[in-house]
Formats: C-alpha cells, sequence, structure tokens
C-alpha cells in the first residue's frame, strides 16, 4: 500500500494522475492526521480552509486503508459529487479496487409496492398529479436504479413523489410482495458489500438513532467515519436525538387506510370513518395557529385551552383508530403496517403532551396545511459522546468553518467531543492580495428602518461596480423580497431571487449571463461553488444571528443561564461565526479568484464581540469606503 508521502509528493501519486496537481503543505498535514486517526481509532476535529483540498484529504487515507469506511456529507449534491467525481480520480491515482458505494435515503428511490397500489384507482388522485404519475409508470420500466434522481423533468417537491417513494412508516420490509425487487434493498446490499460508502447526515443520523432498521447493520461494519461538512452534524443529530410528529404523518396514514378500504377491505367502512375522523381532527389543529408559517413554543402552545383541547381529541381519534384497526389485524399486510404506524403516532403524540418535561425543548413548525410538533434535546453532548467510544473506531469531523476565535471549543462542547485530537489549517489563498472586507461607514443599526434604503443604496453601487456577478445575501427572507421588490425597478441586471424556482436552476441561470445578480438567504449562504469572475462581490444585510423567537434556541438559552454561563457568548455568538464563515466562504474559491466581501452591519465596529467575528475570517484587506471597493473591482476588470 502507498504511504501518504507516495500520495502527496511532486512527484507522487496525485501529481502523475491529475494535470496540474500542486502539493500543499496543509492537505499533507490533513491526510496525515486522518491517517493516524483511523490506525490508532481515534476521534480527529479538523478545520480545513478553502482550498486546503480536504476531500483527497481524507479520501486518500480512507483508500489506502484495509476496513471498511462510510464517508457522511452534509446534502445529496455534495453526495453525488464526492461520489461520482472526487472518489473516482483518487481511485484511479492509486490503482485502488476498493468498492465504493453511494445510497441515498428511503425517499429517493422508487417503492414499486406503492407504485402498484396507485396503479389502477386514479379515482384518489388530482389530476395535475396524474401526468407525474404516467411519467413515473413509464420510467420505471427502464430503470436500473430506481433512484428518482434520474427522473430529470419531475420538480423536486413533485406532489407524486409520496405515492411512488416509501418512508420508515409505510415500508412493509421483509413483509413487502416487491421485497426481492426493491430498489432500496438492492442499493442497501450494494452498501453492505462496498469497503466505502458514501451517505449524508440525515441518512447516517437516521439509522444512528435507530429509526431506519433496514440501515442498521452499515454503522456497526464501520472502521472508520468522516463527516464532511460538519458544522452541520450538531443540528442534524439533535432532531433525530428527539420525538416529532406531523398532522402530516396522520393525514397520510388515514389516506393510505381510505386507499385500501377502496382497494382491498370494502367491508371494512368503519376503518375508513375511523380514519377520516383522525384526518378532520388534524386539519382542526392546524387552523388552531396563524395561516403564515410560523416556529413557536409547543409547551406554551399546550396551556391554550383550544390547543390542549384538540389535541385531547386528536388522541382519543388515534385510539378509536387503533381499537377498528385491530379488529382487521391479519387480513392484509399494508393495514398490519398502518397498525403499527398508529402505534407510533399514539405514542409520539403522548411525549409531545407532556409540557413538563426537562431537559427538552417542545416546539412547533407550520406549513401552509400541516403542524409539525417536536421534542428536541437540549444538549447531545453525552449520547454521542457514548456512541463514539464504542466500539473503537477511526472518526473525523471536517469542515471550512468549526474554529470561532481560533479554538474548537464550541463544535466539541456540543458534539460531546472535548478528548479529541483537533487540527486547525488556514487556506493557502493569498487573502490580503486577493481579497477586501468593506464595512461601510454610517450605517443606521441593524434594525432600524432606515437599513433599508441604505440597503438598496449599498447594493445598486455594488452591482453597477461589479456589473452584476455578485449574491446579495440576507438574513431573513422579508428582508430579501423587500429589497428584490425595490431593486426590479431600479437596475437593468437579471435579478435572480430565491425562491422563485429551484436553487439548481437560479445557479444555472446565474452561471448562463454574465452580468446577473443573485439574491439569497440561508439556501446560498453554503454549498454553493462559483469560481472565477463569475462571482467578484458578495453583499451580506448583517450578522447571521438566529432570531430570538427561536423556540429551541431560547430553550438552549435558559439552559446555559441555569449553568452560570452568558448564552450569548456560549451559543448565540459562536453559531453567527460559523454561519458568517458560510457566507463569506462563497467569495475566494481557487488561487486566482479575486472579490470583495461587504458586511452592512455597524456591530462589526462597534460591539466588543466584533473581534470575535473579525478574527474567524480570512485576513483581508480592510476597508471603511465603498470608493475603495470600486476601485479594486474597477481593478478586476482591468485584468480581464
Amino acid at each position: 500500500m502507498p504511504t501518504i508521502k507516495n500520495v502527496f509528493s511532486s512527484d507522487g501519486l496525485l501529481a502523475k494522475t491529475i494535470k496540474g496537481f500542486v502539493p500543499r503543505e496543509a492537505q499533507t498535514d490533513m491526510a496525515n492526521a486522518v491517517k493516524h486517526a483511523i490506525d490508532t481509532t481515534g476521534s480527529l476535529v479538523v478545520e480545513a480552509g478553502t482550498g486546503t483540498g480536504k476531500t483527497f484529504a481524507y479520501l486518500a487515507p480512507v483508500l489506502i486503508s484495509s476496513g471498511k469506511a462510510i464517508i457522511s456529507t452534509g446534502t445529496k449534491n455534495l453526495q453525488e459529487q464526492l461520489f461520482h467525481r472526487d472518489l473516482p480520480l483518487v481511485k484511479k491515482a492509486l490503482s485502488s479496487k476498493r468498492k465504493t458505494a453511494l445510497l441515498k435515503g428511503r425517499s429517493n428511490y422508487l417503492c414499486l409496492h406503492r407504485l402498484s397500489q396507485h396503479g389502477g384507482n386514479s379515482t384518489l388522485v388530482e389530476k395535475e398529479v396524474l401526468g407525474q404519475l404516467s411519467e413515473v409508470k413509464r420510467w420505471s420500466s427502464t430503470t436500473k436504479s430506481g433512484d428518482m434522481g434520474e427522473l430529470k423533468t419531475l420538480p423536486e417537491d413533485a406532489r407524486v413523489l409520496p405515492m411512488v417513494t416509501s418512508t420508515v412508516d409505510n415500508c412493509l420490509g421483509r413483509e413487502c410482495p416487491d421485497y426481492e425487487d426493491c430498489y432500496l434493498v438492492k442499493a442497501r446490499r450494494k452498501a453492505l458489500d462496498a469497503d466505502i460508502i458514501v451517505v449524508n447526515h440525515h441518512l447516517f443520523f437516521a439509522d444512528m438513532a435507530l429509526k431506519d432498521t433496514g440501515f442498521g447493520e452499515l454503522i456497526p461494519e464501520a472502521d472508520a467515519i468522516i463527516f464532511d461538512e460538519a458544522h452541520q452534524i450538531p443540528d442534524i443529530a439533535s432532531d433525530y436525538f428527539g420525538e416529532s410528529l406531523s398532522t402530516r404523518q396522520i393525514q397520510d396514514i388515514a389516506k393510505d387506510i381510505t386507499l385500501l378500504f377502496r382497494t382491498v377491505l370494502k367491508d371494512a367502512g368503519q376503518l375508513d370513518k375511523a380514519a377520516d375522523k383522525c384526518r378532520m381532527i388534524a386539519s382542526d389543529l392546524r387552523l388552531l395557529f396563524p395561516h403564515d408559517p410560523e416556529r413557536g413554543n409547543w409547551a406554551l402552545a399546550l396551556d391554550r385551552d383550544e390547543v390542549r383541547l384538540q389535541v385531547g381529541k386528536l388522541a382519543e381519534a388515534l385510539g378509536v383508530l387503533y381499537e377498528v384497526c385491530k379488529l382487521h389485524l391479519g387480513r392484509d399486510k399494508d393495514l398490519d403496517n398502518m397498525y403499527e404506524r398508529i402505534v407510533a403516532s399514539r405514542e409520539q403524540l403522548d411525549a409531545l403532551s407532556d409540557n413538563k418535561q426537562q431537559n427538552v425543548s417542545l416546539w412547533y413548525e407550520t406549513t401552509p396545511r400541516h403542524i409539525v410538533m417536536h421534542l428536541t434535546p437540549l444538549s447531545i453532548a453525552a449520547k454521542f459522546r457514548r456512541f463514539v467510544e464504542s466500539p473503537p473506531r477511526g472518526w473525523v469531523f471536517t469542515s471550512a468553518t468549526l474554529m470561532v476565535n481560533g479554538g474548537f471549543e464550541h463544535f466539541q462542547r456540543r458534539m460531546g467531543l472535548e478528548d479529541s485530537e483537533t487540527l486547525g489549517l488556514d487556506s493557502p489563498f493569498n487573502y490580503p492580495e486577493q481579497a477586501m472586507l468593506c464595512v461601510p461607514r454610517y450605517l443606521p443599526e441593524p434594525n432600524s428602518y432606515s437599513m433599508r434604503e441604505t440597503l438598496l443604496y449599498t447594493a445598486k453601487r455594488l452591482i453597477k461596480a461589479s456589473r452584476g456577478r455578485c449574491f446579495l445575501l440576507f438574513t431573513s427572507h422579508a428582508m430579501l423580497r423587500e429589497i428584490a421588490k425595490k431593486l426590479e425597478d431600479e437596475i437593468d441586471n437579471p435579478l435572480l431571487v430565491q425562491g422563485t424556482t429551484t436553487k439548481q436552476a437560479l445557479l444555472d441561470a446565474y452561471l448562463a449571463d454574465e452580468k446577473a445578480v443573485l439574491m439569497g438567504t440561508g439556501a446560498f449562504w453554503e454549498g454553493v461553488d462559483v469560481r472565477g469572475n463569475d462571482l467578484v462581490c458578495v453583499m451580506i444585510d448583517k450578522l447571521p444571528f438566529a432570531s430570538p423567537d427561536d423556540p429551541l434556541l431560547q430553550a438552549r438559552m435558559e439552559d446555559v443561564k441555569k449553568c452560570g454561563a452568558n448564552p450569548f457568548g456560549v451559543i448565540q455568538i459562536p453559531q453567527a461565526v460559523i454561519t458568517l464563515k458560510q457566507g463569506a466562504g462563497r467569495l475566494i474559491r481557487d488561487p486566482t479568484d479575486k472579490g470583495v466581501l461587504v458586511i452592512c452591519d455597524n456591530r462589526l465596529v462597534t460591539k466588543p464581540y466584533a473581534k470575535t467575528f473579525i478574527g474567524s475570517l480570512p485576513d483581508m484587506k480592510r476597508t471603511r469606503s465603498l470608493d475603495d471597493v470600486e476601485a479594486f473591482l474597477a481593478g478586476i476588470d482591468d485584468e480581464e
């Protein structure tokens, strides 16, 4: 087997295979540290600045090690890129024969059983979905993988998808008549047989929390687990270690029972009536909350008489459905599965109805049609620490944004990784030459009304100076919409606004038009890679502190206060720093990029915590003058 030096040196395997490969000290340091963590079954936390080449730095050690490895990434897009582009490249360079597999969550695979259930019953399907269903049927006769991602003509949120894919709740598992032909089962068998499996964080933690039974045998077998984009893990893991129940889940059960009644159990009218009662009560529960989507404190909501009464009615209706369903057990495999789902929903509703629990946050979020009730533990550190310690295996957590003010304490504390090795690697880019940071003078207070005019004025100057080719990033959808509406009338550049179409379609349109301006919120703060002069300016409206109204944040802050610490310093500042670093990271993506980062928040100058934010950003040239920004951008134009 080759050594790390054989792989990364100037005449090494990567240099021989990849045109233009240049050894980077930081990349080799990271590769050595990853190899050490795998060999010693230790845990390692690494911040690798943009341009370090962290993907190769963990892929090479995994490929030259002998055990089974799981690599988990933040999103499906990164998963695809890692599996189809990066992994084959390093594998080829190392002449590795190790078997690799890509595994997605079950909602990404066609469910043959559910497709056949909806086969001949168009009376239950709205007209607009019928066309999509026909499309899926045509494709189902030719696909080999069953991966719904192959169907490029379907929108990401196509309403047919829940009808032709399974959930943990409605999957029949080994009892399914289509089990042997199941695409998900085939994908999992392939993964079980592979040496290296690429998953995403949601799939990993769904299994870790034992909520997805068919995937449970993968993780125990792994000798090494690598998390890329590890800054996302604390929040994702917290969701999976808690409980949640949505009115949509209850309505889905009711819908599936109605379908069964109309097709198979035509004598079970009582079952259909009981399901219908659950569906109506679940809808009425949603009506007790404002029309516009919101997040709120579920424990406080349960103190409202009408909410408590409606939850009681729902529990009662689920109890009746449970008793009626019990009478028909054994008649049909799908019904037996629905019985299990009803049992689980009753247990979840019980847990979510107790608003006197300690060390958890009870919160809710609404969509236009549904309400989701959540119970989230305030800390997962102890639970995750136990998982990392036993059985012994190598763990690597890496991202470009894990450190706050030069240290890893925030991430380590949240994940219970205080004993892990840590490694901070600076970006190899020459930021003082390549980039400028501007906090404009004379900014009003961030939440004042006059800020809107200031943002509009600043955005117009930046768009003109950069001739488009800029991202305007916002911390709220409301501000995004307001500035977008005003800009439409005042600039000629094409404006691409988040929410008008899919993220990928917006990015494609941006890259296709050199004068385009992209405006976004959270979705565009990370996971977007635009290189060269296609992006020369990023404006951020204000420091990305989480909304103080967020019920989960409030509960965590109360918990920190009880321990005698300052929640602003312990929770809010570190999280905002990491988010800001992600947004700033959109600007410089390779050694020849140049650009300007403009942050319209005077707190970066006036507040004592400003040095924490500035100290966590790359060392760019600094200014407070938009004239300097215009001159810098003009210099980029002159070089073209």
